[in-house]
């Protein structure tokens, strides 16, 4: 299957980057989210020079990660 690109998307990840804020990538279900972030932005940031440790993915469907909140 050939991959599609999501350059428009990428360049604006990219070109804030470095800007000290958080980031937040939204949009409906199966639009590409996951697949703009990994591979596509992990492979990047590691292509310019970050190291795959610091890097950091966390998946909130798992049980493990989910926080309980008391009401």
């Amino acid at each position: 299957m050939k991959p599609i690109k999501r350059d428009v998307y990428l360049n604006k990840l990219i070109n804030r980057k470095e800007n000290g804020m958080i980031k937040v990538v939204t949009g409906i279900r199966r639009s590409g989210k996951s697949y703009l972030l990994d591979p596509i932005f992990k492979n990047y940031l590691i292509s310019s020079g970050v190291s795959e440790d610091h890097i950091i993915k966390i998946n909130l469907e798992e049980r493990k990660n989910r926080k309980k909140v008391k009401i």
